[in-house]
């Protein structure tokens, strides 16, 4: 058996063990079909001949996989090696533990992927969609599997998803939005996007669009969120500090014990009258 026939038995073992885990934590409605199944088959690819090219890519060679359907498939654990997957289809594919840093993922479909443990360190994810992934093994929601994407270029990406504990430190999130499509009756809705515990310290919030969104304990130390939409968030203990938030817009936003020290432009915020607990952390 060869070394890249090895890498992906390896990897169906693993997928398989993990599969069970998801069945027993209740996300087998979003697991990806068995990939002997006829519907599992990519239109362009098998998961063995994805683990091949990319396995045998030589130092510096950049696999073309733009526009390609790769829906459905185990990918996990692959090291993309900076691979080329604009427009590409992903829906459904197991990303688990896979390596994407500096891969390019612009207009890519991630919807009901599953990127546990995934590092999109640096990639180029401009465009791309992040619908109702898989993100935890387990009802534990362990900060440590949530995926990473720090410097990478998020800029109008869309995210509806729980990514508590995400690491977004220094990503460029440029005119993004974050939160669920149904917008009605959106001031009694329960959030159905949670990111509790991530750190957006030191990136790009400017001009981004966060609906119903649960922010609780979330890390804004630094970040640039100038006209930014922040509606009916709950940022409850989220650290604001050096956080630059000149015009946004905080409407039925909770601050609860919120640390907003040395952020700036605090006096330009839109909606601030409808906001709760910042009028006690402004004074």
């Amino acid at each position: 058996m060869v070394a890249a026939d090895r890498v992906f038995e390896d990897r169906i073992e693993r997928t398989m063990r993990l599969s069970e885990i998801l069945f027993l934590a209740g996300f087998a409605a979003v697991w990806p079909l068995p990939l002997g199944s006829p519907q599992a088959r990519a239109a362009d690819f098998t998961a063995r001949e994805v683990t091949a090219q990319v396995f045998r890519a030589k130092a510096g060679e950049r696999i073309d996989f733009s526009g390609k359907d790769l829906s459905n498939l185990d990918l996990a654990g692959l090291d993309f090696k900076h691979a080329d997957l604009s427009q590409a289809n992903l829906y459904g594919v197991d990303l688990s533990s896979a390596n994407l840093s500096g891969v390019n993922l612009a207009g890519a479909k991630l919807d009901r992927a599953i990127v546990i443990g995934a590092d999109f360190s640096g990639a180029n994810l401009e465009g791309a969609t992040i619908l109702k992934p898989s993100v935890f093994s387990s009802m534990k929601f362990d900060h440590a599997e949530a995926p990473k994407f720090t410097g990478a270029n998020l800029r109008s990406i869309r995210i509806v998803a729980r990514m508590d504990g995400t690491d977004f430190r220094r990503a460029d999130l440029t005119g993004a939005r974050i939160g669920p499509f149904d917008m009605s009756g959106e001031a009694g809705m329960a959030p159905s996007t949670l990111m509790m515990g991530s750190d957006f310290s030191g990136a790009n919030l400017s001009g981004v669009e966060i609906r119903n969104v649960n922010f609780t304990f979330g890390r804004f130390v630094g970040t640039d969120l100038r006209g930014a939409k922040l509606l009916n968030l709950i940022l409850a203990k989220a650290d604001f500090s050096g956080a630059d938030l000149t015009g946004a817009d905080v409407t039925n936003s909770n601050f609860d014990e919120a640390n907003l020290k040395g952020a700036k432009g605090l006096h330009t915020l839109i909606g601030a009258a409808s906001a709760k607990n910042l009028p006690s952390i402004l004074e």
